[in-house]
């Protein structure tokens, strides 16, 4: 078993380095430059999001298909994985992981954008989509629709499921000692007490819980940066001469390559947005638009929301922290955010805590959406109930298992999930650059869909 998870790692190691990375955001790069920089419509886009489109058809509201993608994207990685990259990249990581979901945003466009031009009506009026309709009707190629679908639902059990689990018990029962136990039961009955009512019911939930949820984190960084406002000026200075001066050090950090911080910070960003993974245009399919790009832009928002604001305002938090406090230990991630978020008088456990665990909660609940759609694509219908009752099973075993081989075969498949993805936005980027320029750079956002 030992032998079996060094290769696992050697293999996740593989997966996402350096050619991934230079793949992904290459691919970020070249559709923000094709598509005119899709970017400065980013206030058109929050405003479409939070705005009914009662004439577009479709299974839930614009707002609940971007609550439910945004419910898998902001999880523990807004936090502890921001925190890792700067634990080994350093405060540069920091910007090279914002620089990263500035351009993320025009890729997460570009797939909302496919997803709703590729789509399909089932007999029962369900609107299906994703990168698997995109392939197979964009491209002819239904065998790499099937490889996307395998690698969605092996990769949902793991990083949407298992290991969020793992991480909601983990924390409850080394701050609170509630019992791994105890944790998995009232997980996963709250698990089934939503997928078991569909989309309509996840992006229900998701609708009240991810404003919630971002809102009181967002609360507790903004105090922490007050607290430490003195420091910002010095904080800005470091990330940004960390990020392009090697081995710059100061505040109480270590000095550190550019490489290093571009290497964490690009590959954190990345991971944390899911901008070409592929996984948040299976749910931007069901929203009720009157054409692709509107919910191409509203998709859009989604990176905007989890790296360039999220994942900022963590980053900043973690810098100003360690230069207030030099004592702080920024080499583990864990312990450099309970450092900074301990700060916080009384409440500052509590807010962490309560941030961990809605946002591990409500990625269990996005990524279950998404495995299920892949489920359905291979199988049909009839296996969705069986799914489901293992999706709900796997809450639990998470919960109480050890999972770090479980950690390398999600990250694994993750990766393969993009490869297909990311061939898919390349190749078909001519119907980007059409329906782009059709409906948004000529002004007919309003118009009904072909």
């Amino acid at each position: 078993m030992e032998n079996f998870s060094a290769i696992v790692e050697q293999v996740s190691s593989f997966l996402w380095g350096w050619p991934m990375i230079a793949l992904l955001l290459g691919t970020h790069i070249y559709l923000t430059i094709i598509l005119k920089f899709p970017q400065r419509k980013i206030l058109t886009a929050i405003r479409l999001s939070v705005t009914k489109d009662k004439t577009g058809s479709g299974d839930v509201s614009q707002f609940g298909a971007l609550a439910t993608s945004l419910a898998a994207t902001i999880g523990t990685g807004n936090i502890i994985g921001v925190a890792t990259a700067v634990a080994l990249g350093g405060p540069g990581a920091v910007l090279w992981c914002w620089i990263t979901g500035v351009f993320g945003i025009a890729t997460k466009y570009s797939e909302g954008l496919l997803a709703i031009k590729y789509r399909v009506k089932t007999e029962d009026g369900t609107m299906l989509g994703g990168p698997m309709y995109a392939l197979e009707k964009g491209l002819k190629m239904k065998w790499l629709a099937v490889l996307f679908c395998i690698f969605t639902a092996v990769a949902a059990f793991g990083i949407g499921n298992t290991v969020q689990a793992n991480s909601i018990a983990l924390l409850l029962n080394e701050t609170y000692s509630v019992s791994p136990v105890v944790t998995g039961l009232f997980v996963s009955a709250a698990t089934a007490l939503v997928i078991l009512f569909g989309v309509k019911g996840i992006a229900r939930v998701c609708g009240t819980l991810v404003p919630f949820m971002a809102l009181f984190y967002i609360l507790g960084c903004i105090y922490i940066l007050y607290v430490n406002s003195s420091y910002l000026g010095e904080t800005f200075s470091l990330i940004f001469d960390s990020a392009f001066t090697p081995r710059a050090a100061g505040g109480g950090f270590v000095g550190t390559t550019v490489m290093m911080a571009a290497r964490f910070g690009i590959a954190r960003g990345l991971f944390s947005n899911e901008s070409g993974l592929g996984s948040a245009p299976i749910v931007a399919a069901a929203a009720q638009t009157r054409n692709p790009v509107r919910q191409a832009l509203v998709s859009s928002t989604g990176t905007f929301w989890d790296t360039v604001v999220v994942c900022a305002l963590t980053g900043l938090v973690l810098v100003s922290s360690v230069i207030a406090h030099p004592d702080i230990d920024h080499t583990q991630g864990g312990a450099l955010t309970k450092a900074a978020f301990s700060k916080i008088p009384y409440v500052g456990n509590m807010i962490l805590s309560v941030g961990i665990v809605t946002f591990a909660f409500s990625t269990i609940l996005g990524w279950s959406y998404y495995g299920e759609k892949a489920v359905e694509y291979l199988g049909g219908k009839k296996l969705i109930f069986y799914y489901r009752i293992a999706w709900i099973a796997a809450v639990f075993a998470g919960a109480v298992l050890n999972l770090s081989l479980v950690w390398g075969i999600a990250d694994s498949m993750n990766a393969l999930m993009a490869l297909p993805n990311l061939f898919a936005l390349l190749l078909l980027s001519g119907v980007l650059i059409r329906e782009t320029n059709k409906y948004l750079w000529n002004g007919r956002l309003e118009e009904e869909g072909d």
